[in-house]
């Protein structure tokens, strides 16, 4: 009686196991913020661009309209989980999501830790600043001098304002609409920010502008720094997959995605 007691018990455990293999193998699981406008952010209306988030809310922007992309080429359904900053890559090692897709750039250092696909966007580095600051006619680190600066947390974004002369490195914070606030506050004069980003930033709060750098007088990176791919975790079969969708997606496609993403932000319309 034990034994059929067992086998039967091993059975039931073995058709769990595998229906949830089944269900895991059916999704594709993205980590954001939900925070990055115009590349990924939340919003409690729902309309033909939105991707339910797993806890509430709606998601758009450049990654999710890219998330939607790749979950459809791989023939799976998309969840998106939001996430902070700083979980993200703990979440993709430990298997508490797939991929993330949240203008992540393919650093060295983060390398050690996690694969990424081929790059999927980009761009370049500027500087948010008030529209009538002290620096909103800079063009070059040189006349960043003196400034206070900052940048995200764990972001290379915060790593390069060593290379501006005489700035005063502010403490690093956690989210672009913290910076924003500071910023407005006076707290801070600037802070570092992909083209896309400041973009955003400015069409939603007109009171603000960013540095365009002349040629040669701005930050150095390369292009992996300045590049923004899907993180994974080591070893992940998907990295092969997604780079054959991605290779797939026009620049033109790409580039259209982008004004979509930086049209549609909430805040900007």
């Amino acid at each position: 009686m034990k034994k059929i007691l067992v086998t039967a018990m091993a059975a039931v455990l073995a058709l769990c196991f595998f229906g949830c293999a089944q269900k895991e193998s059916d999704t594709f699981v993205v980590g954001m913020e939900c925070d990055y406008a115009p590349f990924n952010w939340t919003q409690s209306s729902e309309n033909e661009r939105t991707y339910p988030i797993q806890s509430g809310g709606y998601a758009d922007g450049y990654d999710v309209q890219m998330a939607k992309l790749v979950a459809e080429g791989l023939g799976k359904k998309l969840v998106i989980v939001k996430t902070e900053w700083s979980g993200l890559t703990l979440a993709v090692q430990s298997g508490k999501i797939d991929a993330i897709i949240a203008g992540m750039s393919p650093m060295e250092d983060r390398k050690v830790s996690i694969d990424f696909s081929d790059p999927y966007y980009t761009s370049e580095l500027v500087v948010v600043v008030k529209k009538d600051g002290p620096y909103a006619k800079a063009a070059s680190l040189a006349d960043l001098s003196g400034a206070k600066i900052t940048g995200q947390l764990n972001t290379f974004h915060y790593t390069v304002i060593d290379q501006i002369p005489g700035v005063k490195k502010e403490t690093a914070m956690d989210t672009f609409p913290a910076m924003i606030v500071a910023l407005q506050s006076g707290k801070i004069d600037g802070y570092v920010s992909e083209r896309p980003g400041a973009l955003s930033a400015t069409a939603a709060n007109p009171e603000l502008s960013f540095v365009q750098f002349a040629d040669d007088k701005g930050f150095q990176a390369s292009e992996e720094d300045v590049a923004i791919s899907v993180g994974l975790k080591k070893g992940s079969k998907l990295c092969d997959q997604i780079n054959q969708i991605l290779a797939g997606i026009s620049v033109d496609k790409r580039e259209q995605m982008m004004l979509d993403a930086l049209n549609n932000q909430p805040l900007s319309q």
